[in-house]
């Protein structure tokens, strides 16, 4: 097990994150454009890239491989890091995998097209982050440590 990278901005589970890692002595990335308090802690750095479409992402793909772990929404992001040999998560604990990012990225395009079609735009947009998602994240995140500490 090497580190945690966490893609920062917007992130609703850094701390759940930051208590992980404490309980595990692991270091942890948090990387973003800015707006970051860095945290006290000696086993976590805050990294902040240049402003600039996908700088965090390139970032944390540069570096991430294999026994890290990556805490991301971004799917493209999450597709790099598993072709590294890394593992990713999603903030409300759902894992990227390699039998399921194909299908991810492709509804993710499809999505895209979508809002595209639709010059009004549309209405509502996702559920809302709940204190079941960051549970389930908290559990997600302790099993794949763990899983990784074994290995």
């Amino acid at each position: 097990m090497n580190a945690i990278y966490i893609d920062a901005d917007a992130c609703p589970v850094k701390d759940e994150t930051y208590r992980v890692a404490e309980r595990h002595s692991l270091r942890v990335y948090v990387v973003s454009n800015g707006g970051i308090r860095p945290n006290p802690n000696p086993l976590i750095e805050t990294i902040i890239v240049a402003e600039g479409a996908d700088a965090a992402d390139m970032w944390i793909a540069d570096r991430v491989g294999p026994g890290d772990i990556c805490v991301t929404g971004d799917i493209p992001l999450a597709a790099k890091v598993l072709a590294a040999g890394a593992a990713a998560i999603r903030h409300n604990g759902d894992l990227f995998t390699t039998q399921n990012i194909g299908q991810q990225l492709g509804m993710r395009d499809l999505m895209a097209d979508i809002r595209a079609a639709n010059p009004l735009g549309s209405s509502g947009g996702g559920r809302p982050f709940s204190k079941a998602d960051r549970s389930q994240f908290l559990n997600s995140l302790e099993q794949i440590v763990r899983k990784l500490k074994k290995a």
